[in-house]
């Protein structure tokens, strides 16, 4: 029988979430699953909880007070949370609800224990598990602590780590409710956890089982070490057995109780390795039920287990769907590109459809699939090569998968489909007029795309920017620019090998880069010092920039003394570079020109750091360091046996470097102009449908994928629902860390240095750009609030291109992200800052504000006392 405040767990399936929480809803699909056992119980549903609060006074109030607290205002919380809770406790249970849930626990038995869970309508969800967010109460005993229970169930809606939880994740209090699952309790002679899939690895093959004697809160609170298993295809793998001094047991008068282990009993295992073969198998099932890995709690009751709870577990990286059974490897495409964040549907779709190479989507990120090139030996030997010069992780967490058993097939070399990874396009002579018509070549062709796409609306843009997606590609892969890009960078190899093999100098490359010409990416830097020198002189001007908190700040900058100036300065910087903004790859990302105020914390820093003409002297600081390097090496070259011949062909080298290496940025301006001119027509349109009531807002169109959104224009219409799931998703995709390489079993394969010749305790990365510096460091997260003084060390996550303003006023760059050839890297040698990147976790394991060295030569960080 069905009531209104309570359901019979057999009566409830996992689609009623909003019914009865997100636990009561899995123990429901749970007892419906054949050969799962799952204690009997009801669930006081999110009905009963709503009356409550209706019936509390000024609740309404208080939840508002609660929503505008600052998440990392821990003390008003705290009181605030603490005063909903007691107003909950305090309001008595009306008697037709006590009367439902006595009636449901005489079906029971009422003088059994039970367990009385919370189980919140946000809790156990595929992007957020809340796990451990709200109470629960075990061993309970008699109606009337029943009924108390469930009271504390409800207010512990409203503990500490439970609002500032939903607060981080962007959940309204008022849009979750609790509701209250009471269960018969079971007294396990063994309890724990099944993992799955490895929580740590993210392999989907390997389950991990922890087990410990009694109850799991022993394991769940951090009481014992649990012994721990792993099983794949049906045999247990590995095992640790732990010491379990301590175990918490059901007392009979209700309650529980710590107690010690016998000691002839606390190395046992708690679970025989049948126990544990057989407990996979059973979590292989209730995975197969939802369809997605799954965090069991279990309990071994006379050689049988009961299964308390499942959610699915939330921290695994997604894995990139196939349609196949084949085994995959799949390299991280936001490591190379300095762009790790997750990116929205729009922004995926039109970097897969303008890549030079099929793309595979998960998690919001980007990946390539490597696995047919891994495969045979000489495409292999190539692509590994190439990845290990840019990324010495990626290349080890290949190596990894690798020496596994047959996890990649073997085939011949002719099977590969192709010339093998890495191989050299045809060489060209070092003539800078190949530099000059390779951008001219460029800008013609973005000329032409402005050009044509104006008069362009409805189905026939869509039609129109197809065919631009292949210019696009065509320009990317102009032979020649490849010829061009490749020959700075095998230079650029060539120079460091050779110059420590004849002199015993390394990464001596860096010096002779600094100043190269025709650098984009490091003339956007050095252009807004410019903007800063014509803002320096305007006191009014400078002032009226430190009060900047919109966009319309440029108009009202024209009716200041110097204001116009400053104006136009600005305007003349963002016609040149206001396509580019942080994670331009996504092309749903705000430019500078439509969000200009990023720019202006880094054109005050400029102003106060910086005396005028700076940059003309920075770049000839460089090119006369470039210069007196190049004369150094050949002349310790000459003074060596056959130095005659080495000083020419590495003169010859370095003219190579200087003419081509600056270009190597040139491509991806011109893949960022061109997002510009796509991203504003497609904003027309989707202001079209605004205006058509198709759309509520135009940045809707970002969560929808290109050939989707090409639809909506067709149709007039858009599924509302799908776009509020991605906004979801999108959401929950920051929490997660994507890998640098990820196998089709969803393992993360991370990739280590293997190298030991750096101090105890220091920091390893990879050295890019030559030099050692000490000074502060500062963790900037956000280019837009960075606020550095001369001497600082940027300390980040990534720098792409549109980070490059920064490293005019920094002493040296420390990032998680990067390899060689990456932007951050090219730019700190053309400017001479010395640079570390690839240090795993560096913004958590150095402070903003630490004294740090780092040691651009040999590619390690120390933390100074």
């Amino acid at each position: 029988m069905i009531e209104q405040y309570v359901w019979d767990l057999q009566e409830v399936d996992e689609t009623q979430v909003a019914v009865v929480g997100g636990k009561g809803a899995h123990l429901g699909g749970l007892s419906r699953i054949e050969g799962i056992r799952v204690p009997a119980g009801f669930c006081v549903k999110t009905d009963a909880f709503r009356r409550i609060m209706a019936e509390a006074p000024s609740m309404g109030d208080r939840l508002d007070q609660l929503s505008r607290l600052n998440p990392d205002d821990r003390q008003a919380i705290r009181t605030l949370s603490a005063e909903i809770r007691r107003t909950i406790e305090e309001i008595a249970i009306p008697g037709d609800l006590a009367a439902a849930i006595t009636r449901a626990l005489a079906r029971l038995g009422e003088q059994a224990a039970y367990a009385v869970r919370s189980s919140a309508t946000a809790e156990d969800l595929p992007t957020a598990s809340f796990a451990g967010q709200q109470d629960t109460y075990l061993n309970v005993v008699g109606p009337t602590a029943i009924l108390q229970h469930v009271s504390r169930c409800w207010a512990s809606l409203f503990t500490e780590r439970a609002v500032t939880y939903r607060q981080r994740n962007g959940i309204d209090h008022r849009t979750v409710h609790m509701a209250v699952v009471v269960q018969q309790m079971v007294f396990p002679h063994a309890a724990g956890i099944l993992f799955t899939a490895d929580p740590v690895t993210g392999n989907r093959k390997v389950a991990t089982v922890d087990a410990g004697f009694g109850l799991g809160e022993a394991l769940v609170s951090g009481l014992v070490n649990p012994d721990v298993f792993k099983v794949r295809h049906g045999e247990v793998v590995a095992k640790a057995i732990a010491v379990k001094q301590r175990a918490v047991h059901a007392l009979p008068t209700g309650g529980t109780q710590e107690v010690a282990i016998d000691s002839q009993r606390q190395e046992q295992p708690a679970l025989t390795d049948a126990q544990v073969v057989r407990l996979v198998r059973l979590g292989r099932r209730i995975e197969a039920h939802f369809g997605r890995p799954q965090d069991i709690e279990w309990c071994l009751v006379d050689d049988g287990f009961q299964i308390v709870q499942s959610r699915p577990i939330t921290t695994l990286f997604p894995i990139p769907e196939t349609g196949d059974q084949e085994n995959h490897v799949y390299v991280s495409v936001g490591h190379q590109q300095m762009m790790t964040d997750p990116m929205k549907p729009l922004g995926l779709s039109m970097w897969q459809l303008t890549a030079m190479a099929p793309m595979h989507t998960a998690g919001g990120r980007l990946f390539v699939d490597v696995t047919r090139r891994l495969a045979s030996p000489a495409s292999r030997a190539g692509l590994l090569d190439l990845i290990g010069r840019g990324d010495p992780l990626v290349r080890d967490a290949l190596e990894t998968v690798l020496d596994r058993d047959d996890f990649v097939p073997s085939l011949p070399d002719r099977g590969t489909g192709g010339p093998p990874a890495g191989g050299a396009p045809a060489p060209i002579e070092t003539d800078p007029a190949i530099v000059t018509e390779l951008i001219e070549r460029s800008r013609v062709s973005i000329a032409a795309l402005e050009s044509g796409i104006r008069t362009k609306t409805g189905p026939a843009l869509f039609d129109f920017l197809l065919e631009a997606f292949e210019e696009h590609k065509r320009v990317l892969s102009d032979p020649l620019s490849m010829q061009a890009i490749m020959a700075g960078m095998e230079a650029t190899w060539w120079l460091n090998d050779k110059l420590l093999e004849w002199l015993g100098e390394k990464n001596a490359a860096d010096t002779l880069t600094l100043s190269a010409p025709d650098n984009v990416t490091s003339e956007m830097g050095l252009a807004l010092l410019d903007v800063a020198d014509v803002i320096r002189p305007q006191p009014e001007v400078v002032a009226f920039l430190q009060g900047v908190e919109d966009e319309g700040f440029l108009d009202e900058l024209a009716k200041l003394a110097g204001g116009a100036e400053a104006r136009d300065a600005m305007e003349a910087y963002l016609d040149r570079y206001g396509m580019r903004c942080v994670g331009e790859i996504d092309i749903t990302r705000p430019r500078w020109r439509e969000r200009p105020s990023t720019l202006v914390p880094v054109i005050l820093d400029n102003v106060r750091n910086f005396e005028p003409g700076a940059a003309g002297r920075r770049f000839e600081q460089g090119r006369q360091r470039a210069r007196k390097k190049e004369q150094d090496v050949l002349s310790r070259l000459r003074a060596l046996p056959d130095g005659d011949r080495k000083a020419d062909e590495a003169k010859r080298m370095i003219d190579r470097v200087r003419t081509f290496i600056g270009y190597r940025e040139y491509p991806k301006y011109g893949i960022v102009s061109r997002y510009f001119v796509y991203k504003q027509a497609l904003l027309e349109e989707a202001e079209r449908l605004v205006q058509a009531n198709v759309l509520p807002e135009k940045e809707d169109i970002f969560y929808l994928t290109f050939q989707e959104l090409h639809d909506v224009v067709r149709s007039n219409q858009v599924d509302d629902q799908l776009v509020q799931q991605r906004k979801d998703a999108f959401r929950s995709y920051h929490a997660l860390t994507p890998p640098r390489v990820l196998t089709s079993d969803g393992e993360a394969v991370t990739g280590a240095y293997r190298r030991d010749d750096v101090p105890a305790g220091a920091l390893i990365g990879l050295p890019v750009s030559a030099g050692t510096i000490e000074g502060r460091a500062r963790v900037i997260l956000d280019m837009a609030e960075a606020d550095l003084e001369a001497g600082d060390i940027l300390v980040t996550t990534f720098t792409d291109p549109s980070w490059s303003p920064l490293f005019v006023g920094i002493a040296g760059l420390v990032t998680e992200v990067g390899g060689l050839m990456t932007h951050g890297a090219v730019i700190a040698r053309e400017y001479g800052l010395p640079a570390v990147v690839g240090v795993g976790q560096a913004t958590r394991l150095i402070r903003d504000g630490q004294r740090i060295r780092v040691h651009g030569t040999d590619g390690y960080i120390e933390i100074l006392p």
